[in-house]
């Protein structure tokens, strides 16, 4: 175990964890809602740090991110547990348990620097699970990447502190951030959290340079109403987000939601259309195969840029300009 920073001890014993808005306040002996933060003697310690459960070379589209090195592989890399308590997880294997309760590999920070360059990737990508619940072990580890000649990615559903947060966005080129609803109610009926801190993470990450792309879940019932997506691109476009890709991503039954049936397709399309509507110009539909949905068109000419299939990108070299009209297309779109 590491000791973690952000942190309060009390002086009968327990702790409170300052890393994410919920402010655990933890008995000796015991963890946070995430899992993976310890009372040990009235000090706070992360059982995930450096502690891998899963490891793996993806293509930066599966991320998702599309705008961002297209054509690049990543160095994928988490640790077990999280901070919300997803109804819907697709990997709660992993992220809804302890790093001590499954089987994981040591992997110090200098280590996955030497990795990724070692498998021929460019980038490294903190996912899968929560990687802001092993914060302390993904700010070294993107440290020593960044010192290394590598990008930093993270996948992350944006639940943290500000503190905490500024300490670690130096070190991150690029964010995809899962937006699963601008209904404060969805989010804590679906996740046990609220929607204000992950604006407020946005916002601070858009301020700081990050490239970000969102995803956004369409639940039926829960978060696929036009009322809430309008409410959301309007607020995206009204803090100058407009330019960053919106990802319209498909529900499939999973964990503690398998009674609920996967997103219809026209809803999908419906979504699309109601965030190019309110000023969204790069909206994507992701976790389908439907004709042209996640190629990048010049949204001032229509012309075609990126061609993809599935996670395979089938016309590489765009440097981010249209060949047609000149429009610059905003993106990280060459190392």
């Amino acid at each position: 175990m590491k000791e973690a920073d952000y942190y309060i001890s009390n002086p009968d014993g327990t702790v409170v964890c300052m890393l994410c808005p919920h402010q655990c306040k933890i008995n000796e002996d015991i963890c946070g809602r995430c899992r993976s933060r310890m009372n040990r003697g009235g000090h706070l310690y992360s059982l995930a740090y450096a502690h891998i459960c899963a490891m793996h070379v993806d293509p930066v589209e599966k991320k998702p991110l599309l705008h961002f090195l297209p054509g690049e592989t990543c160095f994928s890399l988490a640790s077990a547990g999280c901070n919300l308590l997803c109804l819907n997880c697709q990997n709660w294997s992993v992220s809804q348990v302890s790093p001590v309760d499954i089987p994981s590999q040591t992997l110090l920070p200098e280590d996955c620097a030497r990795l990724a360059k070692k498998y021929g990737c460019r980038a490294v990508a903190y996912t899968y699970t929560e990687p802001l619940t092993y914060l302390e072990y993904v700010r070294d580890c993107a440290s020593a990447c960044q010192e290394a000649g590598l990008k930093n990615i993270l996948v992350t559903a944006g639940y943290v502190n500000e503190k905490p947060l500024r300490d670690l966005l130096p070190f991150i080129d690029a964010v995809n951030i899962d937006l699963k609803s601008f209904s404060d109610e969805a989010y804590r009926k679906v996740c046990r959290a609220r929607l204000q801190p992950v604006l407020d993470t946005l916002l601070r990450m858009h301020k700081a340079g990050v490239w970000i792309e969102i995803t956004r879940l369409l639940i039926p019932g829960i978060s696929d109403g036009e009322d809430d997506i309008r409410a959301m691109c309007h607020w995206l476009v009204e803090h100058g987000l407009a330019d960053n890709p919106l990802h319209i991503s498909r529900f499939f039954p999973r964990y503690k939601m398998q009674e609920i049936e996967a997103t219809p397709l026209s809803s999908l399309v419906s979504a699309r259309r109601i965030a190019q509507e309110e000023g969204m110009r790069f909206v994507y539909i992701g976790n389908t195969s439907l004709a042209d949905a996640e190629n990048t068109h010049c949204p001032d000419c229509g012309n075609l840029l990126v061609k993809r299939e599935g996670y395979t990108v089938l016309s590489e070299g765009f440097s981010g300009v249209c060949p047609v009209c000149g429009a610059k297309i905003p993106g990280v779109w060459t190392f």
